[in-house]
């Protein structure tokens, strides 16, 4: 088997999160297996084959998507450990003497943890691709392989390994309109819309060569302010990424039918809730004193203190779920959202993956894979056991 190594980082935790050390295991790890899907046959039929084992198509169906997405996630990440990260593949160990790049410290300007938990992200993401690839192979169901499709070509700042991608991150249009919705009363599955919290068209989210690192000092923070803003909009694209595994999972576990799968899908599930509660905290500090308000010199993207005037549809300190509405007659409660296959399944996903520029370059074939794949995992039917 022909496999794709993607780098996952690991290096010393310092301010806060203490208890990771000893507790996150050494290495990258490979994350693409053998067998790409190349069909685009939809198998909408639930009922159980030999080449699925036990697990009905429509449980084989949601497992290969998630596959999928968390190949496509362990590439974007991978960009972000390789230049934001710390340390290398190794158990955590704290090194106050390692130098950080002026992206690293403009990323700790945000937290001062930040590019640990890159790195830790970066490494869970990897551990879910590869273990669903492996889960699947041991059902009898066939893995998920994008390796031929890893060919757009991605930073050549000092730190990247300059592998080829399967994501781009340095034309983005970031969506930041879930940093609204969680602060929001309303829901989206019962219709409600949401306004952008900043607008990130066209921008660059790691720096894209050497001359990024380079910039205006800026007073408020060690560093300079067009790497702050490179920084400033990795941290709502992190936010926005897993915002979308959150929902992702609660959207397709509804489907699933097996109780292992099942379990899985909880458990990575709960994972993907738990970076996007600390992208929240991160982004907002973006938008705050002592960092904001800022203009960047380069770009002219400008980030206000979100503080002033004071708007609770994006107060930073919200970082928890405001409480939603559910349905009618019942109170509003703090949940997730969205919920649904319509707004946070397979097909949105893909869908919300594309216009957020992730896929810039990408070819056709795979584009149309995903769309199958996506459309299959979205049809798939809980069946009575």
């Amino acid at each position: 088997m022909k496999e794709k190594q993607l780098l996952a980082p690991i290096g010393s935790s310092v301010d806060r999160r203490s208890f990771l050390k000893g507790s996150l295991l050494a290495g990258g790890a490979a994350v693409a297996g053998a067998g790409l899907l190349t069909s685009g046959t939809l198998a909408r039929a639930q009922a159980s084959t030999p080449e699925s084992s036990s697990l009905n198509k429509g449980d084989v169906a949601i497992l290969r998507f998630l596959a999928a997405a968390e190949l496509i996630e362990s590439d974007l990440w991978t960009q972000y450990a390789e230049l934001g990260g710390i340390g290398t593949n190794g158990p955590i160990e704290v090194n106050p003497n390692q130098t950080l790049n002026n992206y690293q410290v403009a990323l700790s300007n945000l937290d001062g943890d930040g590019p640990q938990y890159i790195s830790s992200n970066t490494l869970d993401e990897v551990s879910h691709a590869t273990f669903l690839n492996a889960y699947l192979e041991s059902r009898g169901a066939e893995p998920v392989n994008f390796a031929e499709f890893a060919t757009l070509p991605g930073s050549t700042a000092t730190g990247s390994t300059g592998i080829g991608r399967l994501t781009n991150l340095m034309n983005l249009n970031v969506d930041t309109s879930w940093y609204v919705r969680y602060r929001s009363a309303t829901n989206p599955d019962l219709g409600a819309t949401f306004p952008q919290a900043i607008t990130l068209n066209g921008v660059t989210a790691i720096p894209r060569t050497d001359a990024d690192f380079e910039g205006k000092s800026n007073p408020n923070f060690p560093g300079n302010d067009h790497i702050q803003a490179i920084a400033n909009v990795a941290g709502f694209h992190f936010g926005y990424i897993e915002q979308g595994g959150s929902s992702l999972y609660a959207s397709l576990i509804q489907k699933a039918t097996d109780l292992e799968v099942v379990k899985i899908m909880f458990g990575i599930g709960g994972d993907e809730v738990a970076h996007f509660l600390e992208w929240v905290d991160f982004a907002g500090n973006g938008v705050q004193a002592p960092v904001a308000p800022f203009k960047d010199s380069i770009s002219g993207l400008t980030f206000p203190n979100f503080f002033n005037p004071l708007n609770p549809l994006i107060q930073p300190s919200l970082i928890f779920p405001v409480p939603t509405e559910f349905k009618p007659n019942l109170p509003p409660v703090s949940i997730i959202r969205p919920l649904t296959d319509k707004f946070g399944g397979a097909v949105a996903t893909i869908k919300s993956f594309t216009a957020d520029g992730l896929f810039i370059g990408q070819s056709k074939q795979f584009l149309n894979i995903l769309q199958a794949m996506a459309e299959e995992a979205d049809s798939a039917k809980r069946l009575a056991q």
